[in-house]
């Protein structure tokens, strides 16, 4: 198995500074997509002699601006926006854990297959920022596609589900997050090592990659990601936006759309899912 390149240390308030910005250049180039990623998974099923709502992407893009405006394609951006900085730096923190819990040196080199397990421990982590903030984007992202509107904001939207269900309420669908983060947070950082590795030239450091070839490797890190989570996200967007009682967990959600629809349901959304992977994570 190969072995990734030796990193030169970074103080970690560059690192937390670096990765919030990215977090947020991320959520902005990227959130329109994801809006239309999740009304593209939550739509149910056509009736028979009936056409369905969206017939893929740019249908659900010219409809959502034709309805909306181009703020529609924002819905739900805030609480992704408010914990970004925060889950970057799990993430960050995370990952080094992960790392250092398998060197017996601090300069020891990782082989891919233990980046991707430091990759997992970050995906691990960041979770449990990240559940909530997905509930509540998931449920301002569907609310007007719905029909109805029953949350102002954010805020409204958390205080709401609070009262309503308790904390239990807010971390609706925490297990789907961590069937989709665990596994893909560990892919993404080892696909993204390996393709900064192989894009260095014979003879120079990673540090010295040219910044084309750097978002060359997190947009492909990106699609990588996006290719196996995107299952897990199809059921964890149904799951959360479903009313109280529709499905008992997960297993129920997998069943009911497989034989409604197909094993290609947990694939809905994929044009949008690839479209944003690249340009966002780059």
């Amino acid at each position: 198995m190969g072995e990734a390149r030796k990193e030169e240390r970074v103080s970690p308030v560059k690192n937390f500074f670096a990765g919030g910005v990215g977090g947020v250049c991320l959520i902005l180039a990227g959130h329109p997509l994801d809006t239309i990623k999740v009304r593209l998974q939550i739509q149910p099923k056509a009736a028979p002699n009936q056409a369905v709502l969206y017939s893929g992407t740019i249908d659900c893009f010219r409809k959502t601006v034709a309805r909306e405006g181009l703020r529609g394609l924002y819905k739900g951006m805030g609480a992704p926006l408010a914990g970004v900085t925060p889950m970057t730096a799990i993430s960050f923190f995370g990952f080094g854990l992960g790392k250092r819990l398998q060197q017996k040196e601090p300069t020891d080199t990782l082989t891919y297959p233990q980046i991707f397990a430091a990759g997992m421990l970050a995906g691990f982590l960041t979770t449990f920022i990240m559940a909530p903030g997905e509930r509540i984007k998931c449920l301002l992202q569907v609310q007007t596609h719905s029909g109805t509107r029953k949350y102002s904001g954010p805020m409204d939207c958390a205080a709401q589900l609070y009262k309503e269900m308790g904390v239990r309420g807010v971390y609706k669908g925490t297990v789907l997050t961590l069937m989709r983060d665990v596994p893909t947070s560990g892919i993404y950082f080892m696909s993204y090592e390996w393709l900064k590795n192989i894009l260095t030239p014979q003879g120079q450091s990673v540090s010295e990659l040219s910044v084309p070839r750097i978002l060359f490797a997190g947009g492909v890190a990106g699609l990588f990601n996006w290719a196996v989570a995107l299952p897990a996200d199809v059921l964890k967007s149904n799951f959360q936006t479903a009313p109280e009682g529709k499905y008992s967990g997960f297993r129920n959600v997998l069943r009911e759309l497989i034989r409604e629809e197909g094993l290609g349901s947990l694939y809905k959304g994929f044009s949008a899912v690839m479209l944003r992977a690249f340009p966002a994570n780059a």
